[in-house]
């Protein structure tokens, strides 16, 4: 009965021992996904990735590589205190059009695991993109209440 429970408590000790982080277990990013939306071929745009250290050492990313070359990126190099956050940011290119879907393998200091973060997008024409911006310039000017409304409204709120 004792070898049993030396066995069990040597087994327990020892998967205790070599259990491996996780990324969940340091890291919380605030979202894993950026749509870019509609772009302008050959017109990059930068998104950033907000990551916040939820562990209680501070927390170094090793790395944080795109999945291709048309992808450039750059993150926080120094150790993130905990409870505060860091950044990693990306850059595609935009030389090609239709959709596009592209990620990067971010890698942090005491862990295994790699943690995939992505941007998405449509890259349209310039005429493309210039008769989109147009109807979408259009249709936020046809939402948006006129300024003479909402004085009267501000006027009328005031009287009662």
């Amino acid at each position: 009965m004792k070898k049993l429970l030396l066995a069990v408590t040597a087994i327990a000790f020892s998967t205790l021992l070599f259990a491996q982080k996780t990324v969940a277990d340091i890291a919380k990013f605030d979202t894993e996904t950026i749509n870019q939306g509609n772009l302008k071929l050959n017109e990059a745009k930068e998104v950033r990735f907000i990551v916040t250290n939820i562990s209680k050492e501070p927390l170094l990313i090793e790395e944080a590589k795109p999945g291709c070359g048309c992808t450039l990126g750059d993150y926080t190099k120094a150790p993130i205190a905990p409870g505060a956050a860091g950044f990693i940011s990306a850059k595609f290119n935009a030389a090609t059009v239709g959709h596009f879907d592209k990620h990067i393998s971010v890698k942090f200091a005491g862990v295994d695991e790699l943690k995939s973060i992505s941007i998405t997008g449509d890259v349209l024409s310039a005429e493309d993109y210039d008769k989109w911006a147009s109807t979408n310039d259009a249709k936020k000017k046809s939402d948006a209440p006129s300024k003479s409304a909402n004085s009267t409204k501000s006027k009328t709120a005031l009287k009662n």
